[in-house]
């Protein structure tokens, strides 16, 4: 029987990765984790998710003291931004986080750290900048990078990309933004809060693809009124570099040539996972642009290796990389057949209001050809919402045609909150009339999934058949006021 360096070797220092490395230590696993960088954490904690929630904060804030008169507040005249005092306050933010991601924690858990390239010389041998280590198992989770598209000129011109946006030596007067995808559309209206004239050039005719156009088109809408603009069905064909300024040209729906210019470029078109440097042909295992070739317990091609994270192609989210480092452990180290399920996947884009979903949308099931009903509740009528000045938004519930929850949107304050309840209540089976029948403290945002239920149920509670039944048996006299 083979003799290996390590029990199991995990590339990569994100979520995925560390939720491998963590677990397996703490199970009595000899690990081991590489990370290219000198730090853990992966872009989620230095790139992505924790400085884009610090930046979309404070423009947040920023935003309501510019509109103070809206609660009854008297105007004040607030100074510009100045960028450097907020990038300091997102670097404070990492730095405490980044406390709980350290070498030292780790090592106390009892998970050895390394840090370098590594590449497979074969399939239990990874070299790592000239060192040869060996596992018994390999977890890949590497993560990714953002894409940059083929465009004339990009080479270039310089750009920004999530690396960059979030530690800029000051607020650019101008932004264009690539994409229109979830980052896109949260730095849009961040920056556009913040005092920057942002422009979004989307190839498509729609926002946030992945959600229901009318979702979707609500937050363009609430985004548009603040002051962000949108070129939809808009292809870039060239950019160049002006000095102070960028160039884009741009070929519009109706096929004529236009110029976009703007201080600062963003790209945010998709991400490409970090594949191609790890030489995965020494170790067989079969990968493509999109991410590895995995079967539903996360294995690659070859059974002992596994795939976490971004790089599984998959959902490229860190909660998604959480969960499917939780898979990768469960096989790899308890050899528990445990598969990747993704059927009430939740997640959000934390626009203001925010937008959550959860399982199928309307889209997905029309796509589908199920048989499918909607029911909606509007933040309007939410007591809450109103008190807090945010009325803006709904909820949608699919049901099946046996009257079960397909999925549920949520675009309004909190929504990523609020979805929580959905989570545990899909996931977990609960019935509906369990969640009409749940109680919640008065006012709040959470009576909102209280009340698409209820109207659910209330179609047939208070139906005519029902009233019929209740005045035959205890004589009830009907309506004291209106119309029958």
């Amino acid at each position: 029987m083979a003799r290996f360096d390590y029990d199991i070797g995990i590339l990569g220092g994100g979520s995925a990765g560390l939720t491998v490395a963590a677990g397996a230590a703490r199970f009595g696993a000899k690990t081991l984790l590489i990370e290219k960088e000198k730090v853990l954490g992966g872009d989620c904690l230095h790139f992505g998710c924790v400085p884009s929630k610090t930046l979309i904060k404070t423009a947040h804030v920023y935003h309501l003291m510019k509109h103070a008169d809206r609660f009854g507040l008297p105007q004040t005249e607030l100074r510009p931004v100045d960028f450097t005092e907020v990038s300091r306050r997102i670097r404070s933010v990492i730095d405490a986080i980044q406390k709980h991601d350290s070498v030292e924690r780790f090592c106390g858990l009892g998970a050895k750290v390394l840090s370098g390239h590594a590449e497979f010389n074969d399939e239990h041998t990874v070299n790592l900048d000239g060192q040869k280590i060996t596992a018994k198992t390999w977890v890949i989770a590497t993560g990714s990078s953002p894409s940059v598209p083929k465009i004339e000129g990009i080479d270039r011109t310089p750009y920004l990309t999530n690396r960059d946006i979030f530690y800029l030596d000051r607020l650019p007067q101008s932004l264009a933004i690539l994409g229109a995808g979830p980052i896109s559309i949260e730095m849009a209206q961040a920056f556009c809060r913040l005092g920057t004239k942002v422009s979004v050039i989307q190839r498509s005719g729609r926002i946030l693809a992945r959600e229901d156009p009318d979702m979707a088109d609500a937050v363009m809408q609430n985004l548009r009124a603040e002051g962000v603009d949108f070129h939809l069905s808009t292809s870039v064909l060239s950019v160049q570099d002006l000095g102070n300024e960028r160039e884009i040209l741009v070929k519009t729906k109706d096929g004529k040539a236009a110029v976009i210019r703007a201080e600062a470029i963003l790209v945010a078109l998709g991400r490409d996972p970090n594949l191609k440097a790890l030489r995965l042909g020494n170790a067989g295992v079969d990968f493509d642009e999109k991410g590895l070739r995995l079967d539903t317990r996360l294995r690659t091609t070859q059974k002992h290796i596994f795939g976490a994270g971004d790089v599984t192609g998959t959902y490229q989210f860190t909660h998604a990389a959480g969960y499917e480092g939780g898979v990768v452990l469960t096989n790899a180290v308890l050899h528990l057949p445990r598969k990747a399920d993704y059927a009430f996947f939740p997640w959000c884009t934390y626009t203001d209001p925010e937008l959550a979903h959860i399982g199928m949308n309307e889209t997905a099931a029309k796509e589908a050809g199920l048989d499918y009903t909607v029911w909606t509740e509007e933040f309007s009528m939410n007591d809450r919402g109103l008190a807090e000045g945010e009325g803006l938004g709904r909820i949608k519930l699919i049901l099946d045609a046996k009257e079960d929850p397909l999925g549920v949107q949520i675009l309004g304050l909190h929504a990523g909150e609020l979805i929580s309840e959905w989570v545990a209540a899909l996931n977990g089976k609960v019935k509906l009339s369990a969640l009409a029948g749940a109680v919640h403290p008065y006012p709040t945002l959470s009576e909102i999934n209280k009340r698409v239920v209820g109207n659910y149920f209330s179609g047939k509670i208070f139906s005519g058949k029902v009233k019929k039944t209740l005045r035959f048996f205890f004589s009830l006299r009907g309506r004291a006021c209106g119309v029958e």
